[in-house]
């Protein structure tokens, strides 16, 4: 089983894999470690901060293939990340796709307003963040451009309203 995660900044998907990871035994991959390693060691030219259509477009096709060939060993993996397109399943046949379960993390308005704080206090809860950008607006923009795109491509999707405590059962 394949597990894919995304959602928008501090929705908490980290978090969500490395629950899993202690539940299910599922190993997970963080979309980030794979950006940062290939950033570092100089097999790209992009940045931490270049833009996410460019990340994407760079990182989803070997993302992707690590997807299927985890699949094709009959081996559990669940990634995570902010890197995972809009429509990803036109990438894999229908083999492939009865082997994956796709959820994206959107938090309200209404919640990330009334728990900014919270958000700000647990955004390492997993990782350390370094020169964290995290505002208010970001949040609540990237929030919303997440639950646009999830509407629009009829995507799976878990909204974040009233208190963060939810579970998905594999």
């Amino acid at each position: 089983m394949i597990v894919l995660i995304t959602g928008a900044s501090h929705t908490g998907k980290t978090l969500l894999a490395q629950k899993l990871l202690e539940k299910y035994k599922y190993p997970y991959l963080s979309i980030d470690h794979l950006k940062m390693g290939l950033i570092r060691s100089g097999n790209t030219n992009l940045t931490p901060m270049s833009d996410d259509a460019e990340l994407t477009a760079y990182l989803w096709p070997i993302v992707r293939e690590m997807i299927k060939t985890a699949i094709e060993n009959n081996q559990n993996l669940v990634v995570e990340g902010c890197y995972i397109p809009f429509g990803w399943e036109k990438d894999f046949e229908s083999d492939y796709l009865k082997n994956i379960k796709y959820y994206c993390l959107i938090m309200s308005e209404r919640y990330i307003k009334t728990h900014f704080s919270d958000i700000k206090k647990y955004e390492s809860a997993i990782e350390s963040r370094i020169d964290d950008w995290c505002t208010l607006e970001s949040v609540l923009e990237d929030n919303a451009n997440f639950y646009a795109l999830a509407k629009e491509h009829n995507a799976n999707y878990i909204l974040i309203d009233d208190k963060y405590d939810f579970d998905i059962i594999l």
